[in-house]
């Protein structure tokens, strides 16, 4: 029994489904996102909700993966999805343009970084108690899963450094640092 699988997904209004063979296509007032759904996997309308079911019980590990994907597509053409990256140190800078970011991250050139269509990237200066603190990526879009590997993809031109925490960190999450040397 899969406890995610069993659940609705609530459709809110405004919002469109088209379920074709192996594929389900949802439409809301910020796109439309298309998903593929696994083999023996069903959904159906009902009401103002969505409700998966499986064709039996060998289908159970992929009930709840299904599930989720289309929970995201609906949450996604809904509200979209938004990750933070915090850029920290002396000298980084960050410049978001139409199609693409650069970054000055302390390398002997820019970094830039093209941008897939439909996520969105903001620069902006928030107010927060990191010592170096320069600037805050929000990164936004439909699809979690490209919104999360755009943050993922960035994180890793430069991770934070152990010792003083310098470089792209995700907003929120803390940073443990390392003791340096010692006098003894």
């Amino acid at each position: 029994m899969s406890r995610i699988g069993k659940k609705p997904i609530p459709l809110p209004k405004g919002v469109k489904v088209n379920i074709t063979d192996g594929m389900i296509e949802v439409t809301g007032p910020k796109g439309t996102l298309s998903t593929a759904l696994p083999e023996g996997i069903t959904l159906k309308v009902d009401g103002e909700q969505l409700i998966a079911e499986r064709s039996g019980d060998d289908k159970a590990a992929v009930h709840g993966l299904a599930r989720a994907l289309v929970a995201n597509a609906v949450t996604g053409v809904t509200t979209g999805f938004t990750k933070q990256l915090d850029i920290v140190g002396v000298g980084y800078k960050v410049e978001a343009q139409k199609n693409r970011v650069i970054f000055n991250l302390g390398y002997s050139h820019p970094i830039e970084f093209p941008l897939p269509k439909g996520v969105e990237v903001k620069v902006e200066r928030i107010n927060k108690q990191i010592t170096q603190y320069q600037t805050t990526l929000t990164i936004s879009g439909i699809d979690k899963q490209q919104v999360g590997q755009i943050a993922a993809d960035m994180h890793t031109l430069r991770k934070p450094d152990p010792y003083k925490g310098k470089g792209v960190r995700y907003a929120g999450v803390a940073l443990k640092l390392k003791p340096g040397k010692t006098g003894k």
